[in-house]
């Protein structure tokens, strides 16, 4: 069997794991495999395809990996608008009871608001910042 096919076969091997397992560095090894796959079509000796695929495949993997942290965190799914639409939709507060919550009115039903930790709980217009089960908490708008 030719270099290049056993290369090929673990790069296709590299990709239908990714796929099983989701891990995204699978496929930057993938690329490093692929690549010494092309190194052998070129007629490389074998160390040399080895270190074509470390080097490819070792720097995409350490490429994605600064990538992925220059990237902001996403928020947790109670405070994320991409999965609660409710997320930065206002309400208004009319009083705050003695216990630290309200009930608003907010889609036609009554809910149980508390307000955002560090905020002061204060009467009127307020921005939904995240839904803890059947609670929504606030954030009091800043008025001009």
């Amino acid at each position: 069997m030719a270099d290049s096919t056993l290369w090929w076969l673990l790069a296709g091997a590299a990709v239908a794991v990714e796929l099983l397992t989701g891990t995204f560095y699978l496929l930057m090894l993938a690329i490093g495999l692929a690549a010494a796959a092309l190194a052998a079509h070129l007629g490389l000796s074998q160390p040399a395809q080895l270190v074509v695929a470390a080097v490819i495949g070792g720097g995409a993997v350490v490429g994605w990996h600064f990538i992925r942290l220059r990237r902001p965190r996403e928020e947790p799914a109670q405070a994320n608008r991409d999965v609660n639409l409710d997320i930065g939709e206002t309400v208004h507060v009319t009083r705050w009871h003695p216990d630290g919550t309200a009930s608003v009115k907010y889609r036609g039903a009554q809910w149980t608001a508390v307000p955002l930790a560090g905020s002061i709980p204060v009467a009127g217009p307020h921005r939904i910042r995240e839904v803890v089960g059947s609670r929504l908490v606030l954030e009091p708008l800043q008025e001009a």
